[in-house]
């Protein structure tokens, strides 16, 4: 029987497209002004991994100049989103189930803040950690190992549910821990997860093993 339960935010509690256009709309035009231009092709591809992944990385891997990649800084470094929010209607399975939850998401501490409010999802965690790359250098890993030393939490007590093979899923199976791949597009196939579905509707059946 699983003790705990580590959470993803984006795309895995609520659909970040649902929200992308408003809070990234002066990122994405900033993006066309410097990338499109010369590929628009490019242009297109970061602006579908800024859903998706944090501004950093997608910034490094495709290339951003310092100046472009200041100015994006500087416009999400104070973003928050004060919008009604809606969580996926498949999370309620995740709320009903009554162990400890924790919330572990990478992103500007503001911006992401402001989607758990928004979300009206901080009574459902024991904790809430942001993993902000401008502010340092842990990773979802390192927050991982925190919380199950701070709380005597062994590997086999904990499931990890996050949307992101590359991300919380690795960290993870660093760690030897049971990992959920939420996919609810069905866009990956032959990830070396524990368990990978669609929705949530099996996890108290798999917590309660």
């Amino acid at each position: 029987m699983k003790r705990v339960l580590f959470l993803d935010l984006d795309n895995t509690i609520y659909p970040v497209s649902s929200i992308a256009n408003e809070v990234f709309d002066n990122l994405f035009k900033l993006i066309d002004q410097h990338l499109g231009e010369t590929d628009r092709q490019a242009a297109e591809k970061a602006k579908n991994e800024l859903t998706r992944r944090p501004y950093q990385q997608v910034a490094d891997e495709f290339g951003f100049s310092g100046e472009l990649k200041e100015q994006g800084m500087q416009l999400l470094r104070n973003c928050v989103y004060d919008k009604p929010m809606q969580t996926y209607e498949t999370y309620d399975a995740l709320r009903q189930i009554p162990i400890d939850k924790f919330l572990v998401t990478t992103g500007f501490t503001k911006l992401q803040m402001s989607k758990v409010k928004m979300l009206n999802i901080a009574g459902d965690f024991k904790q809430v950690y942001v993993v902000d790359p401008e502010q340092s250098n842990k990773t979802k890993k390192d927050i991982f190992q925190k919380i199950m030393q701070e709380n005597g939490y062994r590997e086999e007590d904990i499931l990890v549910i996050g949307d992101d093979p590359k991300s919380e899923i690795k960290a993870a199976i660093d760690l030897g821990i049971d990992t959920f791949l939420f996919d609810p597009e069905g866009k990956y196939t032959n990830e070396n997860v524990t368990h990978h579905a669609k929705n949530y509707q099996d996890v108290a059946q798999i917590v309660n093993k």
